[in-house]
Parts: structure tokens; C-alpha cells; sequence
């Protein structure tokens, strides 16, 4: 399938400091930038610069990137589910994951998560796709943020609602050990019925197991 990556940049003023929205970006664009040493949630920034690198390259791969005088303030990346987990079981062309969502903590606050995700979604670029992404609190920054898990889950929610991204149920193992993690997505307008009931069968793996 076409996987459609059209440029999108917009400039937001966050905290007196002018910061470019942009993506999908290439490799080439992440490689001559610098991380903020507060994007460690998922590795140490300079590893995580790499991984974005990676994404980047990927055919189906894209990240949306926010940044100021050459410094990486924030980002979100979406690719298809790693080959190891559950979710890659349908083998779809078209099911996308929302891996990870990051800002630099002096940015949060300002809606610089909000504006990647709209810029992710604008032009059209993802209605042939079916977005998903698992929210695990584990994953959560609750200490510095100072919230609970349940008011970090209404954070998310309110953060990806704006994208067209909505709860949805389902028995994976991981989301159902514990109440607060969800699976939420977006199916695009041009997802043909085949692929929804396919992804249907993939998030109920036990109904369909009998």
C-alpha cells in the first residue's frame, strides 16, 4: 500500500522560544540535529536520537518532530508494530502504530504534543491507515508530572482525542493487567471493512481463539 508522507512545518511560540512542528522528516534531517538531554523516557537521549533515525528510514516509518535552532524538543514516531508483539499478528499493510509520544519537560504544557499529533494527521497522510497506540502506565511519567494514573490516563485521552484517537476495548494481556493502561486508535476514512475486521480479531485474540 502507499504509504503517503507529506511535509507538513508549522512555527508555534512556546515559553519566548520559536519552535518548528514539522514532519514526517527524513533521516538526514535528524542527523544533523541535537536531542534535549530531558527526552530520556524510553532510552538516554543520544540512544533515542538514533532510534528516531532508524524510524525515519523505515518505508512505513515517520516522525514528526518538533524543534528550535537545531535542538530536538519533541517528537512522535509511528511504525508498524514490532514483529515480537501480538498486534503484528494480522501481517496488515495498513495497521500503523503511534509508538511514542515525547516533550522535553521546560516544553510541556503548551500544547506542543497536541500540534505534532495534528501536523501527523494533516493532509490526509494517515486516512488509509489504522492508527493504534497502547498506553501503559508503567511507561508514565507520574513523578514529574505529579498526577495519578487515572488523571495521566484523562491527560492522554484529551491529548490524542483532538487526532480522532478513541478508546477501544480489547483482551491483550498486557493492556488488561491493570485498569489504567488502554488501547486507543483512529481508523482513517479510506480503511477498506476487510482491514477493520481483521484488526477486530487481532485486539479480541481469545474470542476468535474457539
Amino acid at each position: 500500500m502507499e504509504h503517503r508522507k507529506i511535509p507538513v512545518s508549522q512555527l508555534i511560540v512556546h515559553n519566548n522560544t520559536n519552535i518548528s512542528v514539522c514532519g514526517p522528516v527524513t533521516s538526514a534531517f535528524l542527523q544533523d540535529l541535537a536531542i534535549h538531554p530531558d527526552l530520556d523516557a524510553f532510552r538516554r537521549p543520544h540512544e533515542q536520537l538514533e532510534a528516531l533515525i532508524e524510524i525515519a528510514a523505515l518505508p512505513e516509518g515517520r516522525v514528526i518532530a518538533a524543534v528550535s535552532n537545531s535542538l530536538l524538543l519533541g517528537y512522535i514516531t509511528f511504525h508498524y508494530p514490532d514483529e515480537m508483539e501480538l498486534w503484528s499478528q494480522g501481517n496488515m499493510a495498513d495497521l500503523i502504530e503511534l509508538g511514542a509520544i515525547e516533550v522535553a519537560d521546560a516544553y510541556r504544557g503548551g500544547g506542543l504534543g497536541k500540534q505534532m499529533l495534528a501536523a501527523a494527521f494533516e493532509e490526509g497522510q494517515l486516512e488509509n491507515c489504522i492508527v493504534f497506540t497502547t498506553e501503559y502506565y508503567w511507561h508514565w511519567d507520574l513523578k514529574g508530572s505529579g498526577l495519578d494514573v487515572w488523571a495521566y490516563r484523562s491527560m492522554m485521552e484529551r491529548l490524542m482525542k483532538p487526532a480522532g484517537m478513541v478508546w477501544y476495548a480489547t483482551d491483550d494481556p498486557e493492556i488488561c493487567s491493570h485498569p489504567a493502561n488502554c488501547l486507543m486508535v483512529r481508523i482513517g476514512r479510506e480503511v477498506p471493512l476487510s482491514s477493520q475486521e481483521t484488526f477486530d480479531r487481532v485486539r479480541f485474540r481469545q474470542r476468535f481463539m474457539y
